[in-house]
């Protein structure tokens, strides 16, 4: 007899019984008058609604997370709409809040963000291309002030912008390396002022990081006005707010700002919502949704970009810091495969059981549950579990996890939902309801910019020292002399590792990090240190997802996902 093939995450998507979104809401007490429809399965909750919630007790908190990311994959976004629909089943009011998926890495070779399998957010073709245009209007209000430096320096440049140190980008929502160094304003005085540019992906922009940091449309203005945009020849910054900017801008955006709510696959609440780069910004959903989601729910499910050193470190030092929240419980994702290949073992040989790959893989879950416990987070490791996995593979990471006094539980969401989640979720409920939770954060504010970015690398990377050269240098003394010295610090690097070195996997020791260059994102309240080949702007691959995704005769779209 023919096997039948195992169905695509699309055709799971495609088969579920969703329901009208107005339903959704109803479990969340949410009034149909207060949401804007998007279709039938997708609505934005009002900013009035939003208000009335503002002194709502809220629930409690989940963060996901996960070990250093590998081409065997994790599936800590799918682990996130797993163990919410889990919490459901237990009897818990809980709500999932992801990030929305930008159309670059779809089109190119990451894939989407709606989970996979049976641990899916629906509608997931809508929810990984348009959406609800959120993206669209990020694009349009960064472009916008982009258009607006360029048109003042085209009118006499009241301001004494000079124009070799603009540094304001265009943003486009597409993968396109050809676009990261342009010059803009050739072909003579009719078309403006002739200067160096370029384009970041949307989100990379400052504008995406300041969308998903803002409580109110108010405050989303005020931090807009703050972008810095380039200097003045004796290097004053010139800000959005001198230009006339940050009204126009906030207009642009008055809609996004508004949570998006759709559902799991078994019709749970979820809101996706803002989704800035992982690197280059906080790599988390929008403060607006997660703080709604926990004045509506027993449970809040969410997730943070890349591994446990990148993600959970920005979430917890610039998120929760500047949303006044803190997480209940951490999740920390790991799979067999993906500590085999922190192990040495290439993505080729995955297959055969290889308990020894695994142990030593397991240095790398080690440094995360240490990174986690350091900020004094209850913690439990979720095994996403797959059908190749070796009993004696999950029992070495279970009895090494119970050495270090930390439950690890397998769990089968992607295969079974909800149901391949309940014992984790149960798990995840005791820790958040009884155990100890004495959350610091990794460094104070008042503590000098070098000092906090070493204090990242050496805490949470296990790095030996940082290093730069003196030029950087010099920009981290200037930025404390101009009143920045308070911000918190977003440093990109790759996530492949925890060293600048994406090939060292598991826990590499005795290294550096280098710092090539430091940038200010002053509406965003962060300053941005950059190391290694970090691109804000990425590429497609030799064969990127565009040349498989398609449509049918009948107008359903094919090879997605």
């Amino acid at each position: 007899m023919k096997k039948s093939p195992v169905p695509s995450d699309i055709d799971i998507a495609r088969e579920a019984r969703m329901l009208p979104i107005e339903k959704v809401a109803e479990r969340l007490d949410i009034p149909t008058d207060d949401l804007e429809h998007y279709g039938k399965y997708k609505a934005k909750v009002s900013l009035d609604f939003l208000n009335s919630r503002s002194q709502a007790k809220p629930g409690k908190l989940v963060l996901v997370t996960a070990i250093s990311p590998t081409p065997a994959g994790e599936g800590k976004t799918t682990t996130t709409i797993g163990l919410g629909d889990g919490l459901n089943r237990i009897g818990k009011r809980t709500t999932v809040c992801l990030r929305e998926p930008s159309l670059g890495p779809c089109f190119g070779m990451k894939g989407g963000a709606a989970g996979g399998g049976y641990a899916q957010v629906v509608p997931m073709e809508d929810i990984n291309l348009h959406f609800t245009g959120d993206f669209h209007a990020l694009t349009s209000a960064h472009n916008l002030l982009a258009a607006m430096v360029d048109n003042h320096l085209n009118h006499g440049n009241a301001l004494g912008i000079d124009p070799s140190r603009i540094v304001w980008k265009r943003v486009m929502d597409m993968n396109d390396r050809s676009l990261r160094e342009i010059v803009v304003g050739l072909g003579g005085p009719a078309n403006g002022v002739c200067h160096e540019s370029g384009f970041d992906i949307t989100v990379a922009s400052e504008v995406m990081a300041i969308f998903c940091l803002s409580q109110s449309l108010a405050e989303l203005r005020e931090r807009l006005g703050k972008i810095i945009i380039g200097y003045t020849r004796d290097k004053q910054p010139v800000t959005a707010a001198q230009l006339k900017a940050n009204g126009a801008m906030t207009v642009l955006l008055r809609d996004a700002i508004k949570p998006n709510l759709v559902q799991t696959l078994e019709n749970n609440p979820a809101f996706v919502h803002g989704g800035p780069f992982a690197n280059i910004a906080h790599g988390c959903n929008s403060v607006i949704a997660t703080k709604l989601s926990m004045s509506l729910s027993d449970f809040t499910v969410t997730e943070a970009g890349f591994g446990a050193d990148l993600g959970a470190e920005k979430f917890l030092d610039i998120k929760c810091r500047q949303a006044g929240i803190r997480p209940d419980v951490v999740v920390l994702v790991a799979t067999v495969r993906a500590l085999k290949m922190h192990g040495g073992v290439d993505k080729k040989d995955l297959l055969p059981p290889n308990p020894d790959a695994v142990l030593r893989g397991l240095a790398n879950l080690e440094k995360h549950l240490s990174n986690i416990s350091g900020f004094g987070l209850p913690v439990v490791v979720a095994i996403n579990h797959f059908t190749s996995d070796a009993e004696e593979e999950l029992s070495i990471i279970e009895q090494r996890c119970a050495a270090l006094g930390v439950k690890a539980v397998r769990a089968t969401h992607w295969a079974h939902g909800g149901a391949g989640t309940e014992e984790l979720a149960r798990v995840v409920a005791e820790l958040a309801e009884n155990a100890p939770n004495t959350f610091d954060f990794l460094y104070p504010p008042e503590m000098p910019l070098w000092e906090k970015v070493r204090t990242i690398a050496q805490k949470i990377y296990g790095a030996n020292d940082i290093t730069a050269n003196n030029q950087v240098r010099a920009k981290f003394n200037d930025l404390e002399k101009a009143g920045f010295g308070n911000f918190t610090v977003c440093l990109a690097k790759t996530q492949y590792s925890f060293s600048t070195d994406p090939a060292l996997c598991g826990r590499p020791t005795d290294f550096e990090v280098v710092i090539r260059d430091v940038k200010i994102s002053a509406g965003a309240g962060f300053i941005v240190v950059l190391t290694g080949d970090i691109m804000t702007m990425p590429g497609l691959p030799k064969v990127p997802s565009a040349e498989v995704i398609d449509i049918d005769e009948n107008g359903r779209i094919v090879g997605l996902f």
